[in-house]
């Protein structure tokens, strides 16, 4: 197998700036003031968590990551008794005491079947606690649907079936309003499509290459891998044509969910 099921920082921080306005737009809706304990699920490479140590310092913020590659990256922003970071399973997380902000990003698309954890998790909030989650939107978009063609497709369905993107991979905002509803929050959900401006050959390859391609070339040999990245990043070009000026336009769905727990 090719070694490119490991996590790349580097790939993934390429669009750094455009990764982080969801992460923004998330916190920006959580009304905590003073908070002791906050907890970042799928904490990456750190950065975006280190932003919540900056806004509320009075606070303990631990990361969660299960890829040591992105853990590597985050430990340059540890901060000793303020921020820090632990290689974790999502899936198996549990705190410690009461959680005053758990928050998690583009993390739980990952997680087959989340709605569960976000019931247990809604459980480990102290009263008063929130609970922000960011999920991307964009399963039915050419990105996931060219993808999920070519993994089902005659020549690649062997191997690559079991890994084709899911259209149901995440819930819309109704959804996940009622799954925190009904775990006693009151929650605001909604959803944003962000209009990115990428530039450079192949520029939407070069997004997906660090999410969704990044599982599936996974399970193929270095070859196999190069021929299947070649008849994807084709079809995303006609998908996502480059303009006049050379920039290509990716439009992205995201969405999100905000929870409080009386008290």
């Amino acid at each position: 197998m090719t070694s490119t099921g490991a996590w790349d920082p580097g790939g993934y921080l390429r669009f750094a700036g455009e990764r982080a306005r969801p992460f923004a737009d998330l916190v920006g809706r959580i009304g905590a003031r003073e908070p002791r304990v906050v907890v970042d699920l799928g904490c990456g490479t750190g950065a975006l968590t280190a932003s919540l140590a900056a806004r509320w310092p009075g606070a303990l913020v631990t990361g969660i990551d299960s890829s040591p590659e992105m853990l590597a990256a985050a430990a340059a922003h540890a901060v000793p008794d303020r921020l820090r970071f632990a290689l974790g399973d999502l899936r198996d997380w549990a705190p410690g005491g009461p959680v005053d902000v758990l928050v998690t990003n583009a993390a739980l698309h990952w997680v087959p079947g989340h709605a569960g954890l976000l019931r247990r998790w809604a459980g480990h909030l102290a009263p008063g606690g929130w609970l922000a989650l960011q999920v991307p939107g964009n399963w039915r978009a050419p990105t996931h649907t060219l993808l999920a063609d070519l993994c089902r497709s005659p020549r690649w369905a062997a191997a690559l079936a079991p890994a084709a993107p899911a259209p149901d991979a995440v819930l819309d905002p109704a959804g996940y309003l009622e799954v925190l509803s009904g775990a006693g929050l009151a929650v605001d959900a909604w959803e944003t499509t962000y209009l990115h401006v990428l530039t450079g050959q192949d520029a939407v390859l070069g997004w997906v290459r660090s999410t969704v391609l990044r599982p599936v070339l996974a399970l193929l040999e270095e070859d196999d891998a190069a021929e299947l990245e070649a008849e994807y990043a084709a079809a995303l070009r006609v998908a996502y044509p480059r303009r006049e000026d050379g920039t290509t336009l990716l439009p992205f769905r995201r969405v999100f969910a905000v929870g409080v727990r009386s008290g």
